[in-house]
């Protein structure tokens, strides 16, 4: 049996894991990032975090040749350079060379977070067995990995894919790559939060100023919790974030046909209050509506251990 390391990079957390050449998660390891501290900081938690994975692991680190590390940003795959990753402030740092400094003889693959996530859902997860998937996590913002006969889809410089900043709502909501109306911006859990906001702020003495009141603070579950007990306000919120979504769902299927969709991040918790709703509105808007074949909507299923496989996973391609 094989084994290969998996490295999953995030804003808050690390995630190291050992995989099996089945793409079986056998160990893994969760430390703070600790962004804040600067690019060393952050070197020595991945080093950290990839030992301890290891170790739980029972396997010899010697004979475990490739380490894999998906990364907030836009990658030089071929030289090991995170270009730029504003989540954790980075420019231009030769991530691979460090880390095969420490880790001598052994080689260190770069790749997107987004994509080494819809990766590891098309290996192990949720579009297991398709030939071509798209994978959407819906978080702070909407990441997105495109696979295409099988392989990562990230265009000729490495920065495809980019679903999350294509326009929903012209001259819409600012998002945080500069422009208005982005599908990030309304379907995040950062837009859903912000359009509760603005619902709260339209009608102060509703339910949902009630229900943010007892639990502290807005979250993306919010207006959900709201619309279940009959809320109208929490229902024009959570129907207004589905109507988003589910353009932005269209424009993907529209463009790109995969066998299968799959949507990840705590809003899908939700469930069937989310998925049945969406796919209703999505098969309304379609292109493709009258084929006896299209695209799946499903919620992923591999959580936060879509990184780590699909990270790993680099090393036995």
């Amino acid at each position: 049996m094989k084994y290969y390391i998996g490295v999953d990079i995030g804003g808050t957390n690390i995630k190291a894991g050992v995989v099996d050449e089945t793409a079986k998660l056998v160990s893994k390891v969760s430390l703070k990032t600790k962004a804040a501290d600067g690019y060393k900081s952050v070197v020595s938690v991945i080093i950290d975090a990839v030992e301890q994975a290891v170790q739980l692991s029972g396997e010899d680190i010697d004979k475990i040749k490739t380490i894999g590390v998906g990364c907030p940003g836009t990658m030089d795959n071929e030289n090991g350079t995170v270009l730029y990753s504003n989540n954790l402030h980075w420019e231009n740092v030769p991530l691979a060379k460090d880390l095969e400094q420490h880790f001598a003889g052994k080689k260190i693959i770069l790749e997107n977070d987004a994509n080494v996530a819809a990766y590891g859902e098309y290996l192990a997860g949720a579009a297991k067995g398709a030939k071509n998937a798209v994978v959407l996590t819906l978080g702070t913002g909407v990441g997105a990995g495109i696979i295409i006969n099988g392989e990562i889809y990230s265009g000729s410089n490495n920065a495809g894919g980019e679903i999350g900043h294509t326009v929903v709502e012209v001259d819409g909501a600012p998002c945080t790559c500069g422009r208005n109306g982005c599908f990030e911006a309304y379907s995040s859990a950062t837009g859903l939060i912000r359009m509760t906001r603005e619902m709260i702020e339209k009608y102060p003495t509703g339910r949902l100023h009630e229900m943010v009141d007892h639990d502290g603070k807005i979250s993306a579950r919010t207006a959900f919790n709201a619309a279940k007990l009959g809320d109208p306000e929490g229902k024009e919120v959570v129907d207004k974030y589905i109507k988003y979504l589910a353009c932005g769902i269209t424009n993907v299927i529209n463009v790109f046909q995969p066998d299968i969709l799959c949507i990840g991040g705590g809003v899908c918790n939700e469930g069937d209050n989310l998925l049945i709703p969406l796919k209703k509105l999505v098969a309304q808007q379609i292109y493709s509506k009258n084929n006896t074949k299209n695209t799946e909507i499903v919620i992923c299923t591999l959580a936060n251990e879509a990184g780590m496989i699909g990270s790993a996973m680099l090393g036995r391609k």
